[in-house]
């Protein structure tokens, strides 16, 4: 069992990354999770409760062991990177607090894996695959609601999150929207005519009043809609099109990156729109072939 004292440091923490680093709630619970299971290890680990002090003195070698735990029980390198990551920002969090050296902990390397690259739908296939969500409902007014969610994630680059979190307050869509994205971190994003036109068409057939604090997308019933209900959506039209389990709602917004860069859009720019914080994280999301990068190159470049 963890101790009490060990117990209130992690919600401490939690609070912290809430208040002060804008962490999202999924990250936070996802840290929670991380946390608290590297204490609960450590105390089983040293036979007994432990307090801070013990926590304190944390091992490289304490280190192996719970990652060796941890794949034996078959975390794979890419959770366990992430877990570590969440365990290093506790530590240092708690040794600036307690005042010890976490550095057993903060030198410990993180597992190397290979990160999976995003599968943008090309550019044919992201304009079948609204065509074919339209043919998904036999309802009008939830056959459009689908369009103009997926007609946002494809044509405005938004997560399906940040779609299913415009309110009556964003409507009718202004040429730009004003996005809070993850950690808090907010940007404006152009709206396009394809996905105002959608918006308009599935709001003027929704039989529920769009007031300024209710979302404007809604299930069946009025609640506010899934996310769970636009990933079912398009999996039904990928089988449809024969499209890989790739072709996911987020996916749309992948392939909004790549054909923008493709297009010849700037790749800050488009780090913008996006909301990433890192240009690294934009780069791996813009999946441009190398024979079309030689072809600008060709074209652009003076010596070519």
């Amino acid at each position: 069992m963890i101790a009490p004292a060990l117990s209130d440091a992690s919600n401490a923490w939690l609070a912290h990354q809430r208040a002060l680093a804008g962490a999202a709630e999924n990250t936070l619970k996802a840290y929670q999770t991380d946390v608290l299971g590297f204490l609960a290890f450590m105390t089983q680990h040293n036979g007994g409760s432990q307090g801070l002090a013990p926590i304190a003195r944390v091992s490289v070698r304490d280190m192996r062991a719970w990652m060796a735990h941890e794949r034996g029980r078959g975390v794979g390198a890419r959770s366990l990177a992430r877990a570590l990551s969440a365990v290093k920002s506790f530590y240092k969090w708690l040794a600036e607090r307690e005042g010890f050296e976490p550095t057993a902990v903060l030198s410990t390397r993180s597992p190397k894996f290979q990160r999976k690259l995003p599968r943008p739908l090309e550019e044919s296939a992201a304009a079948q695959m609204i065509e074919t969500v339209a043919f998904q409902s036999k309802e009008p007014w939830i056959a459009a609601r689908d369009v103009a969610v997926v007609t946002l994630l494809y044509g405005c680059g938004l997560r399906i999150s940040e779609a299913l979190g415009l309110t009556g307050t964003d409507v009718p869509l202004p040429e730009v929207l004003r996005i809070t994205g993850k950690g808090g971190k907010e940007r404006i994003v152009p709206v396009i005519d394809a996905a105002r036109d959608a918006v308009d068409a599935y709001l003027d057939l929704c039989p529920y009043p769009v007031e300024p604090d209710t979302p404007i997308f809604r299930a069946v019933r009025s609640g506010p809609l899934s996310p769970r209900v636009i990933q079912r959506v398009m999996e039904q039209a990928r089988l449809q099109l024969g499209l890989p389990a790739t072709a996911t709602p987020h996916a749309m917004r992948h392939s909004f990156a790549t054909h923008l860069l493709a297009a010849g859009g700037d790749l800050r720019a488009i780090q913008e729109l996006l909301g990433h914080a890192s240009l690294s994280t934009t780069q791996a999301y813009t999946a441009v072939d190398a024979a079309h990068l030689m072809s600008v190159y060709e074209k652009a470049h003076p010596k070519a």
